[in-house]
């Protein structure tokens, strides 16, 4: 099952930069997928801002389906790409990206 289009809104804060990032993805458990395969989940994220990596995170199958991610950024102006990407346990990748606004 591949994975869905990802959508992500920054937005400028007082000193910070308030960012949501919803990643479609089937996020199979081991569980779920017994006798039928195997499980399909997210393992690592990336959040770069203007093309500088600022998050390096590592997640594992106990997210939910089509998890959201919320974080705040020290800092940032408008005008700033931020770019999400992750790394699936099959290979797949998939990444977006927003000006702040």
């Amino acid at each position: 099952m591949a994975a869905g289009p990802m959508k992500m809104r920054a937005t400028q804060g007082d000193g910070f930069t308030e960012v949501r990032v919803l990643m479609t993805h089937p996020m199979l458990t081991e569980q779920q997928t017994r006798g039928k395969g195997e499980p399909h989940f997210i393992q690592n994220v990336t959040v770069k801002v203007n093309d500088k990596v600022v998050i390096e995170g590592q997640i594992s199958q106990a997210v939910s389906r089509n998890p959201v991610f919320s974080f705040r950024l020290k800092g940032g102006a408008k005008g700033d790409k931020i770019e999400v990407s992750w790394l699936d346990n099959k290979g797949e990748t998939n990444q977006t990206d927003a000006t702040v606004a």
